[in-house]
């Protein structure tokens, strides 16, 4: 899970400095005040002279971090919880997952309307008018400061089922354990 939500920092670093670019190009190109890049006469589209591909390191790493943290948290789930709970832990990803998104669309919003400065905001339907790398640049933060909590809660949670396991297979009790680090 701590991998999956590293990986999905560095995606927004990535995407903020994809945009930067692909908003500095639109405006160098004579198209800051028209988003569509349709010429006066409206008989064909100018494209920006920049390529797709520029976003797929974004998106290949952002499927990179939903696969890592999904899979780590749904063994997570399965690991920790007792059997009779199993199938909680199916409807708890489900939750969390609506609870993400719900919570994606606040921040939109508080972004959006706390980024108004002389009647733009960050986030515009003209996304060359808009500076949605700035709207990266704080999901980047957020996205660092959620991996920081992620390290304070899994260091504060203690040995997992499968450390437990390996101990009494191993035949070494806890209190043991304690003694030998005492001795050392």
């Amino acid at each position: 899970m701590g991998l999956g939500l590293f990986i999905s920092f560095l995606a927004m670093v990535v995407s903020a400095i994809v945009e930067h670019y692909r908003r500095r190009t639109a405006i160098s190109q004579g198209l800051k005040d028209n988003a569509t890049a349709q010429t006066p006469s409206q008989d064909f589209r100018r494209p920006i002279n920049i390529s797709a591909m520029w976003l797929v390191p974004q998106y290949v790493l952002l499927d990179l971090a939903e696969a890592l943290t999904g899979i780590g948290q749904t063994e997570f789930f399965y690991t920790e919880f007792p059997k009779s709970m199993s199938s909680i832990a199916a409807a708890l990803f489900g939750l969390g997952m609506a609870v993400a998104n719900i919570l994606a669309s606040v921040i939109l919003n508080v972004v959006k309307n706390s980024s108004k400065k002389g009647g733009v905001s960050w986030i515009e339907d003209n996304i060359n008018k808009g500076h949605y790398d700035y709207y990266y640049w704080v999901l980047a933060v957020l996205s660092f400061v959620n991996i920081i909590y992620y390290v304070a809660c899994s260091l504060s949670y203690g040995p997992t089922v499968d450390e437990v396991r390996t101990d009494k297979v191993n035949g070494v009790r806890e209190e043991e354990q304690e003694e030998v680090v005492k001795i050392n």
